[in-house]
């Protein structure tokens, strides 16, 4: 199974501690983590607009999801050298972020994003380059906002 990824949403992901939009959302959003932290070989194919984790977001609240975010997904796949239509595995995503962000570029690319306060994308973004494996997150936890 091929996992679907915009661009934003592979940042997105090394943040993730069980936050999100709405318990449905969370719970789509830790399976694909969780999928993706303990098998590290699944395919993810980059796409330009929604993708996989976007399914799940609340349909009463603003969808960001075709708009704001196209740019925001432009300049991650940009830094890290990939492009929509690429189809990469997760641990070469990681190895990519390891080599071509630091942590402070979230503050600088993520600047509209409601999670960037929180620092677990920079959290994230550290883990990665370090080599330390990202925190497994229990979907009995999860949170909205």
């Amino acid at each position: 199974m091929t996992i679907k990824l915009r661009g934003h949403h592979l940042l997105c992901l090394l943040g993730y501690r069980g936050m999100g939009y709405s318990a449905d959302f969370c719970t789509n959003m830790t399976d694909i983590y969780e999928t993706l932290r303990s098998k590290p070989d699944s395919l993810v194919e980059l796409v330009a607009g929604p993708d996989d984790i976007c399914r799940a977001y609340p349909p009463e609240q603003d969808n960001h999801c075709n708009g704001t975010v196209h740019r925001l997904d432009g300049d991650v796949l940009a830094k890290l050298g990939l492009s929509s239509g690429n189809i990469i595995s997760w641990q070469e995503i990681c190895a990519a972020v390891a080599l071509k962000v630091a942590p402070d570029d979230i503050g600088h690319l993520c600047t509209s994003c409601p999670w960037q306060s929180y620092g677990v994308c920079q959290e994230g973004v550290r883990m990665v380059a370090e080599g330390r494996p990202l925190p497994a997150v229990n979907s009995g936890e999860s949170s909205s906002n």
